[in-house]
C-alpha cells in the first residue's frame, strides 16, 4: 500500500490539483458556483489566501497560503470536496449504495500537493496555473479563459493582457 507523505508547513503556500473522478465530465465549470460557494464556506470557517486558482471542467489547480501556525490543509480540502459533492443533484447512472454511504464518486480521493520553497517556485506555478487553459487547449490565450485568476493578476499589474509564458513553464507537467 502505497505511504503518502505531506508537506504540513505552519502558514506555508502550497500548489494544489484535485481532479474529477471522471475526467470526461465538466461539472467544475457547470457547477462553478456552487464550487465558489464551497471555497467562500470553508475559507470563512479555516481562513486562507487563494494566491492563483484556474478552474477547468474535470481540475483544478490553485495556490493556497496558510495563516501562520496552520498547515491543516487536509481538513480544507475534506470540506470543499464533501460540501461540493453534497450539494450536487444525484447524478443518472449514481449507485445507491454510494449515495448511503454519502460517498459520491465526485472527486479522485487524493489530490496533489506541493510546498512551494520560494518566490521563484511560487511564480513558476502561478504561471503554470494561467497557462494552464492554453495547455488544455481551451484558449489561445490566458486571459480568455473566464475561469481563472489571470485577469485579476493582470489588474494588479502582475502580467501584461497578452501574456504567454517562458518555454520552460509550458513544458512542466504537474497534471
Amino acid at each position: 500500500m502505497p505511504q503518502y507523505i505531506r508537506a504540513y508547513v505552519p502558514g506555508g503556500s502550497f500548489f494544489f490539483t484535485v481532479n474529477l473522478a471522471d475526467r470526461h465530465r465538466r461539472l467544475l465549470i457547470e457547477h462553478l458556483d456552487l464550487l465558489k460557494r464551497c471555497f467562500a464556506q470553508v475559507r470563512e470557517r479555516l481562513p486562507f489566501h487563494t494566491e492563483a486558482i484556474v478552474v477547468l471542467p474535470d481540475h483544478l489547480h490553485c495556490i493556497w497560503t496558510l495563516p501562520p501556525g496552520d498547515a491543516d490543509f487536509s481538513t480544507r480540502w475534506r470540506l470543499l470536496k464533501a460540501g461540493f459533492a453534497r450539494a450536487l443533484p444525484t447524478m443518472p447512472g449514481e449507485s445507491i449504495p454510494r449515495v448511503d454511504k454519502r460517498e459520491r464518486g465526485i472527486w479522485q480521493r487524493r489530490l496533489w500537493e506541493h510546498c512551494l520553497r520560494d518566490e521563484a517556485d511560487l511564480q513558476a506555478h502561478v504561471d503554470y496555473i494561467h497557462f494552464n487553459p492554453v495547455k488544455h487547449g481551451y484558449v489561445k490565450q490566458p486571459g480568455l479563459w473566464p475561469h481563472s485568476s489571470f485577469q485579476r493578476a493582470v489588474a494588479r499589474g502582475l502580467y501584461p493582457a497578452d501574456w504567454l509564458p517562458a518555454e520552460s513553464v509550458r513544458e512542466l507537467e504537474l497534471d
